[in-house]
């Protein structure tokens, strides 16, 4: 396995793929910030989609089932969730069959690029690579970023070489689950744009002050397929109570035009300014712990878990609460309570929270990945 190793060599450039999944956005939006930053570090980058290199239309299948459980039957990914990919002792179903029949489209990949290291940021890309690994199939090193704050076990597979983490918490799951590999925090990955102030906030409070002049204006987000519990509820519960909801609908245009019914709210379509949106907002109700709640934290902004999607969804935003880079609520009365406070509290304490939350972006996870290329040893058939 990888050992550690200084800071990359800015003069070796390296060949770097990065593996995603077109599941939602989050984990593409992650990947194409990984390549901007290894090609501003002066390497050659690339992203490949798993789903296109799973055969025979297996992909878009899992896509449209997977998007239809979260959208209109979250008690079936429950109940997935619990039986493939929620941790524990008790032996679970591997995710190995599945991933592996990409196998072939990731080895040919591999050589058409001449990559010196692969980036799996989906779990069963991690479960590929380590599986490939083990074989001595994939000959370069495999460093996993795990995306999520609560570390299920699909993302874990004993033959990578490398586990990138959020937190120290999630770290400590996976040194306890794959012990030998190499584990570090480096904290979650996003654009800088969000941590400086945005060019495009002023317009959006503009339009906020227009729409709903004088209240606060509270970002609700159901990811990039509109997958939300309960979201015309929570829209109404807080247009009573003087604040203005913004909807984030994504590409779920029967969401957007049943939400947008809801009086005093504004039901957004797809967002592409999305550090300008972060800026001009006063806190964000956050139900799946990913990519928008980690983004509102590189822009200082409050973040209330609420009602949130089963699974992964719920495990995470329980951890980012527990970790004190959110608040639970978990009725409409504890929400009012959570916003009135994280609104109306004072600089001094704004600031701490901001910092705070600031504080878990630790480290360039490209610059760590690269720095340990070359490092390491192909593992022996068997381990698997």
């Amino acid at each position: 396995m990888l050992l550690s190793s200084p800071a990359p060599h800015r003069g070796t450039a390296r060949r770097v793929l990065v593996l995603s999944a077109s599941m939602g956005a989050g984990h593409d939006t992650v990947a194409r910030e990984l390549v901007r930053r290894a090609r501003a570090q002066g390497h050659e980058a690339d992203t490949a989609d798993l789903m296109r290199l799973l055969p025979y239309g297996t992909g878009s299948g899992l896509r449209a089932f997977y998007r239809t459980s979260v959208r209109h039957a979250p008690w079936v990914y429950d109940g997935l969730y619990r039986a493939f990919l929620r941790p524990g002792e008790h032996t679970r179903p591997s995710g190995v069959p599945l991933a592996r029949l990409a196998a072939d489209g990731l080895e040919r990949l591999v050589a058409r690029t001449g990559a010196d290291m692969v980036v799996p940021v989906f779990h069963l890309a991690a479960q590929l690579t380590g599986h490939l690994r083990t074989l001595g199939r994939l000959r370069v090193p495999s460093a996993v970023f795990v995306l999520d704050f609560a570390v299920h076990r699909q993302w874990l597979h004993p033959g990578n070489d490398a586990c990138f983490c959020v937190t120290d918490q999630a770290a400590d799951d996976v040194r306890g689950a794959v012990p030998g590999t190499h584990v570090e925090t480096t904290g979650p990955v996003v654009a800088p744009e969000f941590f400086a102030p945005a060019p495009g906030a002023d317009g959006w409070r503009k339009r906020f002050e227009r729409y709903a002049p004088g209240r606060p204006p509270v970002l609700l987000s159901a990811g990039a397929w509109g997958a939300a519990a309960g979201l015309g509820e929570t829209a109404r519960l807080l247009a009573g109570a003087g604040y203005l909801p913004v909807v984030l609908c994504g590409r779920n245009q029967t969401l957007r035009s049943r939400t947008a019914r809801v009086r005093g709210t504004l039901a957004l379509d797809w967002v592409t300014d999305m550090p300008g949106l972060l800026h001009a907002v006063s806190a964000l109700v956050d139900n799946a712990a990913g990519q928008t709640a980690v983004q509102a934290l590189a822009a200082g902004l409050p973040v209330a878990g609420h009602r949130p999607l089963p699974g992964h969804g719920a495990d995470g935003v329980r951890r980012m609460a527990e970790l004190g880079l959110s608040e639970a609520a978990a009725d409409g009365p504890a929400l009012l309570d959570v916003l009135d406070r994280l609104v109306t509290e004072g600089p001094g304490a704004r600031e701490r929270r901001a910092a705070h939350g600031r504080a878990v972006f630790r480290a360039d996870v490209m610059e760590r990945a690269v720095a340990l290329t070359g490092r390491s040893a192909v593992p022996s058939p068997g381990q698997e």
